[in-house]
C-alpha cells in the first residue's frame, strides 16, 4: 500500500487529493509543524534526507517532491485519468508546463514575500520587485483561467492539483481574490470536488481550505 508522510498545512495535501481522485488505497502518517518555527519535525529525516514533506513510499520506493510524486502516481496508476489525451502533443506540452510551473515559477514570489516579511525595514528595497513578480505570475494564471475552467481547458488534470497550492496560498487575503477573480473561481471549483474534501478529512485541518470563509 502507498504510504504518504503528510505534514500539516503543506504541499503534501495535493498528494492526498491526487490519491483520492485516482481512488487508490493509501495510508497517511501525519506529522505536525513545530508551533514556534513552523518547520517540519526532525523525524521526517528518517524517511528522506531532506526531512521535508511530501514523501511517499510505494513498494520499497521512497519518493519526495510533490510534482514528481503526482506525475509518478498518474503514470503508474492513472490509466489515463488526470492526464492529457494520449497523443495530443499540444495538450501534453501544456500539461507538463503547468505541472512544473507550480513550483518552478508560481511559488517563488510567494516564498520571497514570506521570507522577506520577517526582515522588517531591511526588506523594503525588495518589496516592489516581489510585488511586481507576484502580479506578473498570478495575472498570467488568472488570464489563462479566464478562457476555461481548468489549466488544460475543459479537462481537469493532475496539473490542476499541482497548481492548487500556489493558488490557495496566494488567495489567502480577500483582496487577492478580488484582484484575481478567475483564480478565485478555480479555487471554488477545486474545493467543491468530493476527492478534495475527502483528502482534507484524511489530512486533518488545512489552513488553505477557503470553504470555511464562504
Amino acid at each position: 500500500m502507498i504510504i504518504v508522510h503528510h505534514l500539516n498545512n503543506s504541499r503534501s495535501q495535493r498528494v492526498l487529493w491526487a490519491l483520492e481522485e485516482l481512488e487508490l488505497p493509501y495510508q497517511v502518517l501525519r506529522y505536525e509543524r513545530d508551533p514556534a518555527t513552523q518547520l517540519a519535525p526532525p523525524t521526517l529525516r528518517a524517511i528522506h534526507p531532506l526531512g521535508k514533506s511530501p514523501v511517499v513510499e510505494d513498494g520499497g520506493l521512497v519518493l519526495a517532491e510533490s510534482g514528481a510524486i503526482i506525475e509518478y502516481l498518474v503514470r503508474t496508476y492513472g490509466q489515463g485519468r488526470l492526464a492529457p489525451p494520449a497523443g495530443d502533443r499540444v495538450a501534453e506540452a501544456r500539461y507538463l508546463h503547468w505541472l512544473h510551473y507550480a513550483e518552478g515559477s508560481a511559488m517563488l514570489p510567494l516564498l520571497l514575500g514570506l521570507y522577506t516579511s520577517r526582515l522588517g525595514d531591511a526588506a523594503a528595497p525588495l518589496k516592489p520587485r516581489i510585488a511586481s513578480e507576484t502580479a506578473n505570475h498570478f495575472g498570467y494564471m488568472d488570464a489563462e483561467l479566464a478562457k476555461a475552467p481548468w489549466f488544460l481547458g475543459d479537462t481537469f488534470t493532475a496539473a490542476d492539483i499541482q497548481m492548487s497550492f500556489p493558488v490557495e496560498a496566494a488567495l489567502m487575503a480577500p483582496e487577492a481574490r478580488q484582484s484575481f477573480p478567475h483564480l478565485a473561481g478555480f479555487l471554488t471549483r477545486i474545493q467543491a470536488r468530493p476527492a478534495y474534501r475527502a483528502a482534507v478529512e484524511k489530512g486533518g485541518p488545512y489552513r488553505y481550505d477557503h470553504r470555511k470563509d464562504a
